[in-house]
């Protein structure tokens, strides 16, 4: 029995998660030959499933994190805060500032309108726009009906619709853990909970109109995602296997059902994800989980995981600014803007979330409460010396 260290090889995760969520906001942008473009679709066109694990890694760590602060639920809050919100507004004014640009449609003649490009990138600035502004400076973008502002979540930063997700899921369990504690029985009911909520989520979105259902980025739409997290909270704190093997069912049957044919199985694939990555945290005894923790545990891949967060953030805005730039010195070659703006978009952004990182994140972070002893683990499970989650 050994203390719950800092997850290493989760923080390896998070960093394979951003550049595969970064590959898949850069694909559809690129000209591919027909059969190439079905294999590269196949391959990074799941980055919707790639953010779900984003949310089952944030009920793990989230869950711990809040153990530190015993109950207080304004000093997490506010330390959430610190973590998250300079970045954030930072990228976000930034990504106005581009929309207000240039539209980048205009140089991508290849680009038509029913392209999964255009639900990635919106056109211009949406009206009007200081209500957008408004909701994306609370963090509310997730929690309006469609029929009230449609698009909201995606309209001025794309990627910070899973931010409203995350900042709504931080206020809920503040508040239930303060009340039901952070141990064994606690996370069991929260877990429970969770499921029970996006049950009732898909029930309800398959009952209502359209304009009364609430977007993605409404938590209990991804309910199951932490409560997966948060079950692997709880078996890291002895035992809970069976608990955690319920809430990946459940998550994966919820998953499946917004799907059919073999997209199900893409929707299906992130909570076996999840299972195999806690399996790799854990010292890997099978050959099938050793060449996944060697990735999850390589220091590129680790720091590409301390820089996720801005990463994840702003490779959507500085892609779409090359885009202008690169269209326009090519003359709106295929060819020409490919080979240019493909590679010089992966490395300006994470150049961009390196510098971000580093001048702002850091600092902040940097204020945060000092770690205190957690729970001890489950028999067997890795932890380093450390003695902090990632966080």
């Amino acid at each position: 029995m050994s203390p719950l260290g800092r997850l290493h090889r989760l923080d390896g995760l998070r960093g394979l998660l951003a550049v595969y969520v970064m590959l898949g906001h850069i694909a559809p942008f690129i000209p591919w030959p027909p059969v190439l473009g079905r294999i590269v679709e196949a391959l990074v066109s799941h980055g919707l499933a790639g953010v779900d694990l984003f949310f089952a890694l944030s009920g793990l760590v989230i869950v711990q994190s809040m153990s530190r602060f015993e109950g207080r639920v304004t000093a997490f809050l506010a330390a959430r805060a610190r973590r998250l919100l300079p970045v954030y507004f930072v990228v976000l004014i930034f990504a106005i500032v581009v929309l207000a640009g240039p539209s980048p449609f205009a140089v991508m003649p290849w680009l038509h309108p029913g392209d999964p490009a255009h639900q990635i990138w919106q056109a211009g600035l949406p009206r009007p726009l200081w209500v957008h502004v408004a909701v994306h400076a609370t963090l509310l973008q997730g929690t309006i009906p469609q029929g009230l502002l449609p698009d909201a979540e995606f309209a001025l930063l794309g990627p910070a619709w899973s931010l409203s997700t995350e900042w709504q899921f931080y206020v809920v369990i503040a508040v239930l853990m303060a009340w039901a504690g952070g141990d064994r029985r606690g996370l069991t009911g929260l877990t429970l909970l969770c499921l029970a909520v996006a049950v009732v989520s898909r029930c309800y979105a398959g009952l209502v109109p359209f304009d009364w259902q609430f977007p993605r980025a409404f938590l209990p739409n991804e309910a199951a995602y932490f409560a997966i997290g948060i079950a692997a909270a709880r078996m890291w704190r002895g035992g809970g296997i069976g608990l955690m093997g319920m809430s990946v069912v459940i998550a994966m049957l919820l998953g499946a059902s917004h799907a059919s044919g073999l997209a199900m199985l893409g929707k299906a694939l992130p909570p076996l994800i999840w299972v195999l990555a806690i399996a790799a945290q854990r010292t890997p005894r099978f050959s099938l989980v050793r060449p996944v923790a060697w990735v999850l545990g390589h220091p590129a891949m680790l720091w590409l995981g301390a820089i996720s967060y801005p990463l994840y953030l702003v490779n959507e805005p500085v892609g779409r600014g090359l885009a202008v730039v690169i269209g326009r010195m090519t003359a709106s070659d295929p060819v020409m803007f490919s080979l240019l703006w493909g590679p010089l978009t992966l490395a300006m952004s994470i150049g961009a979330a390196a510098i971000l990182h580093y001048a702002i994140e850091t600092r902040f972070m940097r204020r945060r409460m000092p770690p205190v002893s957690l729970p001890a683990a489950a028999p067997g499970a890795g932890s380093s010396s450390s003695g902090r989650v990632a966080g």
